[in-house]
């Protein structure tokens, strides 16, 4: 049985102390929009399952939102995403070597990382949770601005975004 309050919580409060109120969401590219929440979303989800009772009324809100987004992200471009990141690695591996370290890890096609029942899975042969640091360190990463500005219309990643979808057709 998990502690009333144990370690997690805190990177909870982390994770909860970030804002975008002072960005234009509306100006992103959606698809890394997407995939930029996404990820958040599924740091929230590890958090709160190694933070909560597998059955709070959090954890049931979490999966319901994560069973939703499996057929979001085959809509439209999201599903050039994974694609993308491995583009990135061949072709610009400057910016490949600049993503936060989950998007490298979950989309690497040459990474074992992956999500696993909805939760981050950077070790599918470990059995131990991941550490609450991890979980901080990619929280950081999210939210650098020098990301942020790249998922832009326009910025860095949105740019290559767009070089990439040309080159498929």
């Amino acid at each position: 049985m998990l502690q009333e309050k144990n370690e997690y919580h805190q990177v909870l409060d982390n994770l909860y102390s970030k804002s975008l109120v002072l960005e234009s969401v509306g100006d992103f590219n959606q698809v890394l929009y997407f995939y930029f929440m996404d990820t958040l979303a599924h740091i929230d989800f590890s958090i709160c399952i190694l933070a909560f009772n597998y059955h709070n009324i959090r954890n049931k809100m979490n999966m319901e939102y994560m069973r939703w987004r499996i057929e979001e992200e085959k809509k439209g471009d999201r599903a050039h995403f994974p694609e993308f990141i491995n583009w990135l690695k061949s072709n610009h591996r400057d910016k490949f070597d600049s993503l936060p370290y989950l998007w490298k890890s979950i989309y690497d096609k040459s990474n074992r990382a992956e999500y696993r029942s909805f939760r981050i899975s950077t070790d599918p042969d470990s059995n131990q949770p991941t550490p609450a640091g991890s979980f901080n360190q990619w929280i950081e990463e999210f939210f650098d601005q020098k990301l942020i500005k790249s998922i832009y219309r326009e910025g860095s990643l949105d740019v290559l975004f767009s070089e990439f979808l040309k080159s498929k057709n």
